[in-house]
């Protein structure tokens, strides 16, 4: 398929006529229209109504349009993201986990910066699963996602293992609760956690729901500096990871809690579909940059 018929024909759909068509492409008005006759003739269908004044494209004509302004713009960012001199240039588009775009991402997007300083940043953060949708859809090209241990991201995906990290639950010193407990021991009192969709609160409520014991959500909150001063407040007990804990002030307001029939982990994965060429580098940067970055975290 010659993608200079793609573009004669999305360019008469959207002037309304062959010479308007012509005008726009510098060509002559036989040649557009050669072009559209062979792209016709390769799918076997009519795309445009010649009865209509101003062209139309007829049904398959419409449907035909949309697919062809998706592959007009895959190859105009195709064009625009190697210069001559082959330097990487566009966009990466990156989503990242709350709890990792706080502990352990300046430094890898600085080595990203230095080494692709012509390639733009976008960065979306959101829980794993959301991210793990958008790669599919192709919302975003890679993504640091943290899951329970008993799950891995989906096979159909490329997936590089990161970091692994205990799940902490914590309180303040304030209830006196003995170090060694149990779940039942702990079921009555409320939790400060993270929004629906943080693997370390999918963790501790599916371990409630197996114990059939209730599941009391006090306060919902992202930043993980602000869920530990409420727990360190005396508003409920939390779940935190081992790098976050250690890295906070209020460290020494908490307790970790040993409990006899909770103990799970986490892990870090970068996720992406198969390599783009273009993000081949960036996106080994990246992951060389986070592993760096949890080898030098506290805990």
């Amino acid at each position: 398929m010659n993608t200079r018929d793609i573009d004669a024909f999305l360019a008469v759909v959207e002037t309304g006529s062959i010479v308007s068509a012509a005008r726009r492409l510098h060509l002559t008005q036989p040649g557009v229209t050669r072009r559209v006759q062979n792209l016709e003739e390769l799918l076997g269908v009519e795309l445009l109504d010649r009865q209509s004044k101003p062209l139309k494209p007829t049904a398959a004509g419409r449907e035909a349009y949309e697919l062809g302004r998706r592959i007009a713009h895959s190859v105009a960012e195709f064009c625009r993201n190697l210069t001559p001199e082959g330097e990487i240039t566009g966009s990466f588009r990156l989503g990242l986990t709350p709890f990792l775009s706080d502990v352990a991402l300046a430094s890898p997007l600085d080595h990203l910066r230095t080494r692709y300083p012509k390639l733009t940043m976008h960065v979306t953060t959101a829980w794993s699963g959301e991210l793990l949708r958008k790669i599919d859809d192709n919302g975003i090209d890679a993504a640091a996602v943290f899951v329970p241990e008993e799950m891995d991201p989906p096979e159909h995906l490329m997936r590089r293992h990161l970091s692994r990290h205990p799940v902490l639950v914590v309180a303040p010193h304030s209830l006196g609760l003995p170090k060694r407990t149990t779940l039942r021991a702990i079921a009555h009192l409320p939790w400060v956690l993270n929004q629906g969709g943080c693997g370390y609160r999918r963790a501790i409520r599916r371990a409630l729901d197996q114990a059939d014991l209730p599941f009391n959500i006090a306060i919902e909150v992202l930043s993980p500096d602000l869920r530990l001063s409420l727990v360190a407040r005396g508003l409920g007990i939390g779940i935190t990871a081992s790098t976050v804990l250690q890295a906070s002030p209020l460290r020494k307001s908490l307790q970790v809690l040993e409990i006899e029939d909770f103990t799970t982990h986490v892990n870090g994965w970068l996720v992406h579909r198969p390599e783009p060429e273009r993000l081949k580098g960036p996106i080994e940067e990246l992951y060389q940059g986070l592993q760096q970055g949890f080898a030098n975290m506290p805990g």
